[in-house]
């Protein structure tokens, strides 16, 4: 394994940073829109160019990267994500940067379950694969976090556009290892690969993300309003009509037994679940000490430093807990430590203390949500044969997408009824907390007593 190890250290590096993009601009919004004169559309278009086209082409991207081979897909990629971060960092206008961001998440998707197949690749043993995914789980949500905070201290000195330096760099690095150290992860024979499946590819894109910017569209408007349930509606037809498709093509993009595993399934709403805790801590308070407490953003970015440490902290021992207890236990265990953290910050309130609350919130959250990704990554994964990899790195990647986009969605909307913002803030991080005691029994009703090591081969 130890030969191996700087390939999946670039691997984990990489899916940080297609994570990290995603945060890469949260921050400095508002001196984006003052530079363009943006609008609360043209805001909105520019939140969700990036986010829109990965999560909505991730399973047809894995398709592509079954078919055609990983380390194709990761380096073509690499190549269009580091030529789109490029541009991005010079763009003049807010059309060409809306742009290169849509370009980026479209490379994206590409490269996601393209590394995960790579990683597969790399460790073909059960126990050294699940040990590998029990690390790449928590490297997805320490990316998110470190977007958040990095952009809210770059930007506190130097221009948002150096925040582009990231991906390029990273971009750069990929394209070096995967032509030095990456396996090749070679097709199968013509026979033996899965057709493109393009309708069932076209639908669950458009499905994906429409509903999705409906839900997006929902932090702004009324849950009533056209702009959130005409594209709720529209997404959740053409889902309903992927999924029919799918039941009666030979080669179906997603494969309806695919997701009746329970432990995967419990993987996949657990990293679900789990990334949208990721996304209402940053959203929330960043809004509640910015707006309500006063902070600067350079004040806001440090205050979260305590909780990427101790995301850093549990991630070095994650792989360990895992294999000790087993990834359902330890998921479970990580929702309960998770919900914990929650409750603390469902007593925020206008004079709420930092140091009394916040900062033990933000500490148990961080350890909840470092061991619930650790083990729903080893779950989402398990007993998955090699030539499926991508269609896996796929479904898990939208799972991790879809989990900010509709649980935040969803939390944003119970925070809703409460006229005083804080007060709705505050339910929404008890209501997450409830949600977390519920996934947790369930996880561990499904997949608690199964140690990492009786994982079958494929």
């Amino acid at each position: 394994m130890p030969s191996r190890m700087p390939a999946f250290a670039i691997l984990a590096i990489v899916q940080a940073t297609l994570i990290f993009t995603i945060a890469l601009i949260m921050i400095p919004l508002p001196t984006i829109a003052a530079a363009f004169r943006l609008g609360d559309a043209d805001l909105l278009m520019l939140q969700v160019a990036y986010g829109l086209p990965f999560s909505g082409l991730l399973l047809f991207g894995g398709r592509l990267a079954d078919r055609y081979g990983a380390r194709r897909l990761f380096t073509t990629g690499l190549s269009l994500f580091g030529t789109a971060s490029l541009i991005a960092a010079f763009t003049p206008d807010f059309e060409s940067l809306t742009a290169m961001r849509f370009l980026q998440g479209v490379a994206g998707a590409l490269i996601a379950p393209a590394a995960l197949a790579l990683v597969r690749a790399l460790f073909p043993e059960v126990i050294a694969f699940g040990r590998a995914m029990a690390i790449w789980g928590g490297v997805s949500v320490l990316g998110a976090i470190l977007g958040f905070v990095s952009s809210g201290m770059v930007a506190s000195f130097v221009s948002w556009r150096w925040m582009f330096a990231v991906p390029i760099a990273v971009s750069t690095l990929g394209l070096v290892a995967a032509a030095t150290l990456l396996p090749s992860a070679r097709p199968a024979p013509d026979a033996a690969r899965p057709g493109l499946d393009p309708v069932g590819a076209l639908l669950a894109t458009a499905g994906l993300v429409s509903a999705s910017y409906g839900l997006i569209a929902s932090h702004e408007k009324a849950w009533t309003s056209a702009q959130v349930l005409a594209p709720l509606a529209a997404g959740s037809l053409l889902l309903a009509v992927f999924f029919l498709v799918e039941r009666r093509v030979k080669t179906p993009l997603l494969p309806p037994g695919f997701l009746l595993d329970p432990a995967r399934l419990a993987g996949l709403s657990g990293m679900l679940l789990a990334a949208a805790g990721s996304l209402l801590i940053e959203y929330v308070l960043l809004i509640y000490l910015q707006q309500v407490r006063g902070w600067s953003a350079f004040e806001t970015a440090v205050s979260f430093l305590p909780f990427a440490a101790a995301l850093i902290g549990i991630n070095l021992i994650a792989v360990s807990i895992v294999v000790r207890i087993g990834a359902g236990l330890a998921t479970a265990a990580g929702f309960l430590t998770g919900a914990a953290g929650l409750a603390c910050l469902a007593t925020l309130n206008n004079s709420t203390s930092f140091a009394g609350v916040l900062l033990p919130g933000q500490v148990l959250l961080a350890i909840g949500m470092a061991l619930s990704f650790a083990g729903a990554a080893v779950l989402s994964t398990r007993n998955v044969p090699l030539d499926r990899m991508g269609l896996a790195g796929g479904v898990m990647n939208t799972a991790m997408e879809l989990g900010p986009t509709l649980g935040f969605a969803l939390l944003m909307a119970v925070a809703a009824t409460r006229t005083d913002a804080v007060e709705g803030y505050a339910l929404a991080f008890a209501t997450a907390s409830a949600s977390c005691v519920i996934a947790a029994a369930i996880v561990y009703a499904v997949a608690g007593r199964r140690p990492l090591e009786g994982a079958k081969h494929d």
